[in-house]
């Protein structure tokens, strides 16, 4: 009779538990799209054994590796660990590489390109210059880390503490207090160009609190101010690739097509094509009413197009026919920030469904903003 009951309850149980299984699972129980993609972007893009770096060549020529990647990954693998993804072991490959690649052993920056030479990634000439993007990214993703692993085993506090000084010295404009575009910016021409992408309030008050150092305060009152002039210049309220700010109250000069970079410094291109995402991130860290002015400008441009396209003069008007998702990615995570649900959705049906292969830049935003 009891041998009966048993195994009554057992078909029962297992009857039950396949049910269970069949229903729908909380997002905790399963992988979110962002870490499914940044699964696949980690098995596309990141190369390395014990240093992991980012892979930026999409497969043309000798492997290259610039600090942005390194910024990007290192982000991107404490936020995929909120989502949770087991990424404390590849962030310290990531840390390792960026130790072995600072401009000096004293000067913690990080060489903005790497190469590989006879089978080593190295840096010579400018590459041993520094990027001022990378190293922010950097410092912040150290902060994500101290905060979510501690700093006992690797002093990920200590190794941002020395990035930020070093930042704050060698990379952020004495007069103006924003960032420049990186430590070889030293004539008053060069220290005047302002990358609009690098300007990231939120970090700025979070480096300021994490190091006591009110300096970054005024930085991150400067780059508030200066967001706030760089919204009002036109009605589309964007910004452009670059500009020049000089003095204390921020004068404006824009700059011509090729004067910095490219044939889009006047215009919103694969530069400025990350400012929604960097006001979006600004403004979950401070909440800031400048911030979420400046971002709802730009929502609303985006609102009456009927696609993300890549690029435009900064009235509005599109310089290319098609998308991608280094424009749209951070279009879809600022409307999500700002809950602009229409426009979420719209900009979430033009991203791929999967990270694409050989397109370095467009594949890694894609991950990133989705995690952010």
């Amino acid at each position: 009779m009891r041998k009966k009951q048993f195994w009554l309850f057992l078909v029962l149980a297992t009857g039950v538990w396949g049910l269970f299984l069949a229903m729908p699972q909380p997002a905790s129980a399963k992988a979110t799209q962002a870490v499914t993609w940044y699964q696949q972007w980690r098995r596309t893009y990141v190369g390395g054994k014990t240093q992991k770096y980012v892979r930026a060549n999409d497969g043309q020529g000798a492997t290259t590796a610039y600090s942005e990647g390194q910024g990007y990954g290192m982000l991107a693998a404490v936020l995929a660990a909120k989502q949770g993804a087991n990424t404390h072991a590849i962030f310290n490959q990531f840390y390792r590489y960026y130790r072995a690649h600072r401009v000096a052993s004293k000067v913690p920056l990080m060489a903005w390109r790497q190469t590989m030479r006879q089978g080593k990634l190295t840096s010579v000439g400018s590459e041993k210059n520094s990027a001022t993007d990378g190293d922010l990214d950097i410092a912040y993703a150290l902060i994500l880390a101290d905060k979510r692993w501690g700093s006992r085993q690797t002093n990920y506090r200590q190794a941002a503490k020395s990035l930020l000084a070093a930042i704050y010295k060698r990379e952020i404009n004495p007069t103006t207090k924003l960032p420049l575009m990186g430590n070889w910016a030293t004539s008053a021409y060069d220290q005047s160009k302002v990358r609009t992408s690098d300007l990231v309030p939120g970090y700025f008050k979070v480096f300021a609190k994490f190091t006591k150092n009110k300096g970054w305060q005024a930085v991150a009152t400067r780059s508030q101010k200066l967001i706030k002039k760089l919204s009002a210049r036109h009605k589309t309220g964007l910004f452009p690739d670059f500009i020049r700010v000089t003095g204390t109250g921020l004068a404006l000069t824009a700059v011509k097509a090729y004067e910095i970079e490219s044939a889009t410094d006047n215009q919103v291109g694969y530069n400025a094509n990350r400012v929604p995402w960097r006001l979006a991130q600004s403004y979950q860290l401070t909440k800031n009413a400048t911030i979420k002015r400046a971002l709802t400008k730009q929502l609303t441009f985006f609102k009456k197009r009927q696609k993300v396209l890549s690029g435009y003069t900064l009235s509005g008007r599109a310089v290319q026919s098609y998308g991608d998702a280094a424009f749209v990615a951070p279009v879809n995570v600022a409307a999500r920030v700002l809950k602009q649900t229409s426009l979420k959705k719209r900009t979430g049906k033009q991203l791929p469904k999967t990270i694409q292969k050989k397109n370095y830049y467009s594949g890694t935003l894609q991950m990133l903003c989705a995690l952010s």
